[in-house]
């Protein structure tokens, strides 16, 4: 796989260009009170964002997926989310800089998220993002681990999926990038629980930090 520099930049969201952790763990720890529970500890939760919504509920009350309980957690969550989904949400540093710079050059990047877009889109429009492509969760019949969101995202941006970078911060992220031909950029910033470690995924570069991110791809200016 080609290291060299990207046409264009793809991200996941959660974790990788946004920390939505402090939002989604205020509307985790709802659910928790909502079951007269005490709240968790931010750290434990997360850990767990990635996962997605039903992971949170199981670590909220122990409910698995599967049963109509925890469907109505799940939403009694997301419900909670949605009121307050660009509270404390916020680029990571200091790849907010360097996304300034690489679009006012006119750079080409997107985002492809496993967030359904009708909590992308107000996420996106708090933080004044404009990605030149957008593939959210619910666009496609399928999500990543498979490749075809992000083929639609390179389809989007006219360029070929091996002129792209694709960062993350979870497994899948890394297997859909290297099913697409895009070079599979881990990160080691993101929500990533303890017994997890972001150096064994099928990834071709790793950074640990996200000031290392941007040292790398400040290196394409």
């Amino acid at each position: 796989m080609s290291t060299s520099i990207p046409e264009a930049i793809l991200f996941d969201l959660d974790g990788t260009l946004v920390d939505t952790a402090p939002d989604l763990a205020e509307a985790t720890n709802a659910l928790r009170r909502h079951h007269g529970l005490t709240p968790l500890p931010y750290g434990k939760i997360r850990g767990q964002v990635s996962n997605g919504g039903s992971a949170l509920v199981t670590l909220a009350i122990g409910i698995e997926s599967g049963s109509t309980e925890h469907d109505r957690a799940r939403q009694y969550l997301l419900d909670n989310y949605e009121k307050s989904v660009a509270v404390h949400s916020r680029l990571f540093e200091p790849l907010d800089q360097w996304l300034d710079r690489w679009h006012s050059a006119s750079r080409l990047w997107g985002i492809v998220t496993n967030k359904p877009r009708r909590y992308t889109l107000p996420l996106l429009d708090a933080l004044a993002l404009t990605p030149g492509a957008l593939l959210c969760a619910d666009d496609l019949a399928v999500r990543k681990p498979a490749p075809e969101p992000l083929w639609e995202a390179a389809r989007r941006l006219n360029v070929a999926p091996q002129a792209c970078w694709y960062v993350g911060d979870h497994i899948r992220d890394m297997e859909a990038a290297k099913a697409a031909g895009m070079t599979a950029v881990a990160v080691g910033y993101g929500y990533i629980s303890e017994e997890d470690d972001y150096q064994q995924w099928p990834a071709d570069l790793w950074f640990e930090t996200c000031k290392d991110l941007v040292d790398a791809l400040t290196a394409f200016h």
